[in-house]
């Protein structure tokens, strides 16, 4: 079973593995043929271009995301290949290449409830990997070595200067992704994906139980296990 919606970039090549270590936030050598790995690619500026489904394959490997993403992101990886002997090929994804186990809706509903951010053309190169939480979900590496937007994401890390980040919410009624969050006298954060009544919007860590409302809407704080844990 196929799934139209998200497409596998398929990158092979004798520098294969060089080329995606110097490019993704999450380290390469932890990518397994047996399941997808979670892997940020940011800019310059340590904003997130996408979010992969990573995995290894035979001497190359797949990266999952978004359809609507992956010949822009095929691209801007093209721009960064100059003499790596790296070649890319994209075709629909596979159900087992983005582990989804049942339907792709109740798979989008079990990440979003997980936490798990889906990362779409609208929010590509909006946040930082810590303000979706990316570092707690093992998205990203500070200790592998240079990669675009490293030295921001590093600095965050050790300093702990995560002020935003991505929280669950269930909204009183329907809201859209990119709704604007607000405390009541102003703006303080944006809906990132919204499946039905259940959210996930990145908003100022001091904010949460603040009784936030999108247009209007309450929201009630749902707080995501990993965020818990890493108070």
């Amino acid at each position: 079973m196929t799934n139209l919606d998200y497409s596998t970039i398929t990158v092979s090549g004798d520098d294969a593995f060089d080329f995606l270590q110097a490019q993704l936030a999450a380290d390469v050598t932890d990518f397994t043929d047996s399941a997808p790995t979670l892997a940020a690619w940011c800019n310059p500026k340590g904003r997130v271009i996408c979010l992969l489904r990573a995995a290894a394959l035979g001497e190359g490997y797949t990266l999952s995301l978004p359809t609507e993403l992956a010949d822009a992101v095929v691209k801007r990886l093209t721009m960064y290949r100059f003499r790596s002997k790296v070649d890319f090929v994209v075709q629909v994804a596979t159900n087992e290449q983005l582990g989804i186990g049942g339907s792709i809706e109740d798979w989008r509903l079990a990440n979003l409830q997980a936490g798990i951010p889906e990362i779409r053309q609208p929010q590509s190169e909006q946040f930082t990997p810590h303000m979706l939480n990316l570092d707690l979900l093992d998205a990203v590496s500070v200790d592998k070595g240079c990669y675009p937007g490293q030295e921001i994401v590093s600095r965050t890390h050790f300093r702990g200067a995560t002020k935003r980040r991505m929280q669950r919410f269930e909204s009183a009624s329907p809201v859209t992704a990119g709704d604007k969050v607000s405390d009541g006298e102003r703006d303080v954060g944006e809906v990132l994906n919204a499946i039905g009544d259940d959210i996930l919007a990145v908003v100022p860590t001091d904010k949460a139980e603040a009784g936030l409302t999108v247009n209007g809407v309450a929201l009630k704080h749902i707080a995501l296990p990993y965020l818990l844990q890493s108070q």
